[in-house]
């Protein structure tokens, strides 16, 4: 299970690796803002193709050497875990420094072509867009909150039938291999920490529900879809996530109260589960967003352009600007949202409950 759990992992972070370049938006090459005119240019295309063969070709061997190591010799489930965390570092790595070669080029020929020059930088505001916003409303936040509070009561009604060490962490087989002795708060710490993600949940959800609109001067249309479908399927991926990952840490939290429902393939189907929705839906969710702005045709005045924001990102990846309210933006490498570093609720966001979470698990 081990073995199978990390490989599909894997397999997942090469394919999406593999396919970033097309499906981030479409004036966005390797994190460089590029004017529409020049977006079909040979050698960006060129840029392109080489990252995602050469990202594949090495997927495909790192792939292909896991599994003759692990089939070659009888493997215990704790060296296959720690080889595929590893391998699933390395392929990022690899991905990652495949990405800054290219964005240093892409930025180098950016420059040395001056695709800027003699275009007029122009900005357009859509004010009825909003009202085609699809996202969905924060008050559904509230359904697993609510759920999460009544886990915790019932847990406490129950705290004298519970056993004397409470399992603290579960492998992928859905069973307990770390345990602490048994209080008030290391009986509910499970749901405390499910509640603060749920929190943080709704907390990015209604941060990127109130994030500025960017439209494009020269591909409205376009732009307007891909803005559009970002917001509306990240949302929704959002919440089922979270419904998931409410859904399985209930399970681990009742079952520890309930020893007999975790009997037989359930404890192990259910974490498998897990992972199959969220990486379905992530797949989906970046086929989606990716391929959204990219199925219309474009005209485009020859002497415009979008506001060249490159001054505002660190290497592509790091986005701060004082001047913009959002809390959180498009990310320019890969499909979803990343923090506006230079807005500190970003760092409540998203920092404030990982940290309240460590001291609860670890302290």
């Amino acid at each position: 299970m081990s073995f199978l759990i990390f490989f599909i992992v894997t397999l997942f972070i090469a394919v999406i690796q593999t396919f970033i370049p097309y499906l981030v938006k479409r004036t966005i090459v390797f994190g460089v803002s590029i004017p529409e005119q020049y977006i079909e240019d040979h050698m960006i295309k060129k840029y392109r193709k080489h990252y995602s063969l050469s990202v594949a070709f090495l997927s495909i061997i790192i792939l292909g050497s896991y599994i003759v190591w692990v089939l070659g010799n009888e493997r215990v489930d704790n060296q296959i875990a720690l080889t595929g965390v590893i391998i699933e570092f390395a392929l990022m790595l690899i991905s990652l420094s495949f990405y800054l070669y290219y964005h240093g080029k892409t930025k180098l020929l950016k420059q040395q072509n001056k695709w800027v020059e003699n275009l007029k930088a122009m900005q357009v505001t859509d004010l009825s867009v909003r009202k085609q916003d699809e996202m969905l409303p924060w008050y559904v936040y509230l359904l697993p909150i609510l759920s999460t509070v009544g886990l915790m009561i019932y847990t406490i009604m129950n705290y004298d039938i519970l056993p004397d060490l409470i399992p603290t962490h579960w492998g992928p087989g859905g069973e307990a291999d770390a345990f602490t002795d048994k209080t008030p708060i290391s009986a509910i710490q499970l749901t405390l920490v499910l509640l603060i993600m749920q929190l943080m949940f709704l907390g990015i959800h209604t941060a990127t529900k109130k994030s500025g609109i960017k439209l494009s001067a020269t591909s409205l249309q376009a732009s307007r879809n891909r803005q559009l479908s970002l917001r509306k399927y990240s949302s929704w991926l959002l919440f089922i996530v979270l419904l998931a990952i409410t859904m399985l840490m209930s399970y681990f939290q009742l079952m520890m109260i309930h020893p007999e429902i975790g009997e037989g393939t359930v404890k192990m189907l259910i974490p498998f589960g897990f992972l199959l929705l969220v990486l379905v839906g992530t797949l989906i969710f970046s086929i989606k967003v990716g391929r959204s702005d990219k199925e219309l045709e474009t005209r485009v005045e020859a002497r415009i352009m979008d506001l060249d924001e490159d001054q505002y990102w660190r290497g592509g990846m790091f986005y701060f600007n004082r001047n913009d309210p959002s809390i959180f933006v498009e990310k320019r490498f890969g499909v979803g949202w990343t923090i506006n570093f230079a807005n500190p609720l970003g760092y409540i966001i998203i920092f404030l409950p990982l940290i309240l979470i460590f001291l609860i698990s670890f302290l």
